[in-house]
């Protein structure tokens, strides 16, 4: 699949081919979830895509160090080499990491603005000092790096039926979600590592602190503090989805299948979250394999359905670059 993955993608240099592979290989082992759906894109896009993820999840193992062997300054010195190598690689072309070379040709070809990659880099510094976030608005600050971002260098790959900057603000919308999704599934597991992105406004407007969700993941014991604050975080989360979802019939309908699909099933961990009574200081909530299968079904026969029905999509904005009576 690979192969063809690159070939439809008219990736040809060896190397790059290689390069891409690795990234492929990163969003499969680690992104179970955005691994299925990129299965359901047209074979052209998913090469760019799966460059995407393994670059930001590339930058993510490096401020996470999960095997603690690293100190904040050894992870800031290598954030900084990644940065530089990106910007050579953006500039030359060059690079010295499989991951950068790969997404500097996947921005090149799609045209991704530089400065989204500048904003997700300072992003990932953040998380070598920053532990918590004050308010939600100063977690919003921080997620257009880390996860608006994303959605916005999406925007090119996967091409719009309206003017790009109509679809933007439900795209930026859309990675804010599955970012916050995470965030409430990850509370036990952030808080291992000396992070809450909770915003100390929303869990202290239910009586919630640090010391309570450190002494709730100690013991195994549940709160109905922490319960209420975390219904507040997902009623918050499902705002954002509601948000986002207009931009899916902005896409390409050929796409189409492959985002509603991500958004059905990150949804699907809210849901989880909830059967399992908000208890994510003890457990990890996951959609169970079976309706994953059944979901991705769903996708593969509206993926059929879409490729039949419709041509593909103008990119506006590049029909806006080239202006009338050029190409």
């Amino acid at each position: 699949m690979t192969r063809r993955e690159l070939d439809a993608a008219g990736i040809t240099d060896p190397g790059l081919r290689a390069d891409y592979g690795v990234c492929r290989r990163l969003n499969a082992r680690h992104g179970r979830t955005y691994f299925l759906a990129t299965r359901l894109l047209p074979l052209e896009r998913r090469s760019a895509v799966h460059a995407l993820y393994g670059f930001a999840r590339w930058a993510d193992d490096i401020v996470d160090d999960l095997d603690r062997r690293l100190t904040p300054d050894e992870r800031d010195l290598l954030l900084k080499r990644l940065e530089g190598d990106l910007t050579h690689a953006l500039r030359t072309g060059g690079g010295t990491e499989p991951v950068v070379r790969a997404v500097a040709d996947t921005a090149d070809r799609h045209g991704i603005a530089v400065d989204l990659f500048a904003d997700f880099l300072a992003s990932m510094r953040a998380d070598l000092t920053v532990t918590d976030y004050p308010t939600y608005a100063d977690l919003r600050a921080y997620m257009h790096g880390s996860a608006a971002v994303i959605g916005l260098q999406m925007l090119p790959v996967l091409g719009t039926v309206v003017p790009r900057e109509e679809a933007a603000p439900h795209a930026a919308a859309l990675g804010v979600a599955f970012q916050l999704t995470n965030f409430l599934r990850d509370v036990g597991e952030d808080l291992d590592r000396g992070r809450v992105y909770l915003p100390a406004d929303l869990l202290a407007a239910h009586g919630v602190d640090r010391p309570l969700l450190e002494w709730s993941r100690a013991s195994g014991r549940t709160d109905p503090r922490i319960r209420a604050a975390l219904v507040a975080a997902e009623a918050l989360t499902r705002d954002v989805y509601r948000d986002a979802e207009p931009g899916i019939a902005m896409l390409d309908p050929r796409v189409r299948p492959c985002i509603r699909t991500a958004f059905t099933l990150y949804g699907g961990i809210l849901d989880a979250i909830a059967r399992h009574d908000y208890t994510v200081l003890h457990r990890r909530a996951v959609v169970p394999r079976r309706r994953r299968a059944a979901t991705a079904a769903a996708g593969v026969l509206k993926v059929a359905r879409a490729r039949w029905q419709a041509p593909p999509a103008a990119d506006h904005a590049a029909l806006e670059r080239k202006g009338p009576g050029r190409g």
